[in-house]
């Protein structure tokens, strides 16, 4: 049998074992006082921003309105325009600080479009990089991170 090499991060396995909550990681974060617990690394007057706890990539941030609303037609307008001009401000963050090639921002619109959160929506801003791909998410569903939470935070913040 051939030998495998082997990528460990065990920090991980708090993912599958932690048990799920019922609380909406959106509202906790919002309410909270404690930014850097919540990765929160900007606010506004109708919309904030934190960093993804399970990233698809390194800078992988998340804009989501106060409120919690889970449709994009229940979004004021104000709401809306908020989540655009922090996206903007944030990506020209990302590029002075990460410098990549290009951004995925999206959102993913419930549970059967892959809303890991469907009741509160958000705006995702994934940076990406050339070459930035490989085989490890395709064949051993997994994805290297090249820069911890707390080193993006500090550096966001």
């Amino acid at each position: 049998m051939a030998e495998f090499d082997r990528l460990w991060a065990p920090w991980r396995s708090r993912v599958f074992f932690k048990p799920r909550s019922r609380r909406c990681v959106f509202c906790a974060a919002r309410r909270s006082r404690r930014d850097p617990q919540h990765y929160v690394v900007a606010r506004g007057a109708q919309v904030f921003a934190l960093l993804n706890r399970y990233p698809y990539n390194n800078g992988h941030l998340m804009i989501a309105p106060k409120r919690h609303v889970g449709a994009l037609d229940s979004l004021r307008p104000m709401e809306w325009i908020g989540m655009l001009r922090m996206s903007r401000r944030l990506m020209k963050r990302l590029s002075k600080s990460l410098h990549p090639h290009g951004f995925n921002v999206g959102l993913n619109l419930g549970k059967a479009a892959g809303a890991g959160v469907p009741g509160h929506l958000h705006l995702h801003i994934v940076p990406r990089w050339n070459g930035d791909t490989n085989f490890l998410p395709v064949l051993s569903h997994t994805k290297v991170i090249s820069q911890s939470l707390d080193e993006l935070y500090r550096l966001l913040r």
